[in-house]
């Protein structure tokens, strides 16, 4: 048998954080090729000058905006936009791609069902991808529609880490009331660009809430949560907090529930039975279990009427660069492992 033609895949935006562990994870994915990766701010500099790890791995250099895709860039099949918020949408306004090559947006520009379709009205009609529309990238809830996708709007960190906290219940129509939800996060969650809060002097040996109950991954949780459990009237308490460390994302979710601690535990353990990187811990849980892995653990608890969860991913793979690759081996019909068996540190 002769083996299929390998994929070419390119990334936008690929200098960032996000950028730089997709170029990782496509670099040493055995069934693509990694065509291009692009930054206006290091167009020419090769990727091992801005990602020094890549030292000794590749000689490839960043193309720039003037042979962006639909400029003079090698046609791919597979697109990862890895830009800011508010620019993937901007960028393939200006940018025609060809209606054979697939995005994957790990932007917020296109998560909500309202902002799911790219090129719909006159305004867009520039983008050369007219009526695109993105499916969420949540392979958990959404495996079967990935498959068959063309565009796919790849979920947030913090979405992702707690809607894998919660589905199981929802799917069920088990949500009996309000959420309220603390969770942790690593510096890099915030991005490359040094802030205020993100800087070492500031951020080492510290601890703070931020975004308190109106993070902006509360929409798309929400609407996760909505479409599987339509009647659940209940709100989300959600209150994130800036962690002393570079990766990873700890959450902690409790709710009312008349649910037993071992049918709890069974509900969830069923509906994560065929799930690649999601599995339920017989006990605790911490960072240092899937830090540089694409795997999300979940722990669920029952205290009195209290239902605890206990969600851990790291915010770079499986909460960004390591599930859009995920995303793309179901819309390739590769091995939905392929490229992403990392290993965590154990100490």
């Amino acid at each position: 048998m002769i083996a299929e033609k390998m994929k070419k895949v390119g990334i936008i935006g690929g200098a960032g954080y996000t950028g730089g562990e997709a170029t990782r994870l496509l670099l040493l994915h055995p069934d693509v090729e990694l065509a291009f990766v692009q930054s206006s701010s290091n167009a020419g500099r090769k990727l091992a000058e801005v990602h020094t790890d890549l030292v000794g791995e590749t000689e490839m250099r960043f193309v720039g905006e003037g042979a962006g895709v639909g400029a003079g860039l090698v046609e791919v099949d597979v697109l990862f936009i890895c830009s800011g918020h508010g620019e993937a949408r901007k960028w393939l306004t200006e940018n025609s791609l060809p209606t054979s090559t697939s995005i994957i947006d790990l932007s917020q520009d296109f998560r909500l069902a309202a902002d799911s379709v790219l090129g719909g009205d006159a305004s867009e009609a520039g983008s050369g991808g007219a009526d695109r529309r993105f499916v969420y990238g949540l392979p958990e809830m959404n495996r079967e529609q990935i498959r068959v996708a063309r565009n796919i709007a790849n979920p947030g960190c913090f979405a992702t880490c707690l809607q894998l906290g919660l589905l199981p219940l929802a799917a069920k129509g088990l949500l009996e009331g309000d959420i309220n939800i603390s969770a942790t996060t690593g510096s890099t969650g915030a991005g490359q660009k040094p802030t205020a809060s993100t800087h070492f002097s500031w951020r080492a040996g510290n601890l703070s809430a931020y975004k308190a109950f109106e993070h902006q991954h509360l929409a798309e949780i929400g609407e996760s949560l909505h479409s599987l459990q339509p009647g659940w009237g209940g709100e989300i308490a959600f209150v994130p907090q800036r962690g002393a460390f570079t990766r990873g994302i700890f959450a902690t979710m409790w709710t009312r529930s008349t649910l037993s601690a071992d049918e709890a535990v069974d509900i969830y353990k069923r509906y994560y039975e065929g799930a690649a990187f999601t599995f339920v811990a017989d006990g605790p849980v911490d960072l240092k279990q899937v830090v540089n892995t694409n795997k999300c653990l979940v722990r669920v608890e029952k205290f009195g009427d209290k239902l605890l969860v206990t969600s851990v991913i790291d915010n770079l793979l499986k909460g960004a660069a390591g599930q859009a690759v995920q995303n793309m081996n179901l819309m390739l019909g590769l091995d939905e492992r392929a490229g992403l068996r990392l290993k965590a540190t154990a100490f």
